[in-house]
């Protein structure tokens, strides 16, 4: 499975869930995406011939991220780009997500290991702007 969090017609996040398998390659972002996500699944004996990447010129406006759900059990609060709640994910073990735009916040359900992947430099609490806890909608 996977899934497209989108809010007023902007991607918030993608999720590739654990179970999800398809024969072949697959990118899940737009081109323009300065974090591009991806899928391969490959036979055995399969060869991906030796490279190197060109050194290409990149503008990063927005710091995007990929979380992988190496154990345990997260919940993912979803915010938009005026800082207001609007939905929220479980992720267990296996489970990925990128992180595109809006906000987000995490809580840890169950002990959890996560790697999270996102572009350099690395510059602290000053890369990131809090959002003061909102009142979520009732279900």
């Amino acid at each position: 499975m996977t899934e497209e969090i989108i809010h007023n017609g902007k991607i918030i996040a993608i999720i590739i869930g654990a179970t999800f398998s398809k024969k072949g390659i697959e990118f899940f972002t737009p081109n323009e995406f300065s974090q591009q996500l991806g899928y391969m699944n490959r036979k055995a004996g399969y060869e991906i011939e030796p490279h190197t990447h060109h050194h290409v010129s990149r503008n990063v406006k927005l710091s995007q991220e990929v979380l992988f759900i190496r154990s345990g059990k997260v919940q993912v609060d979803f915010y938009n780009d005026e800082n207001e709640y609007f939905d929220q994910r479980i992720l267990e073990a296996g489970d990925v997500i990128l992180l595109a735009s809006g906000g987000h916040g995490f809580t840890i359900l169950e002990d959890a290991e996560m790697i999270e992947v996102k572009q350099g430099p690395f510059i602290g609490e000053e890369g990131r702007i809090s959002i003061q806890k909102c009142k979520r909608a009732s279900n």
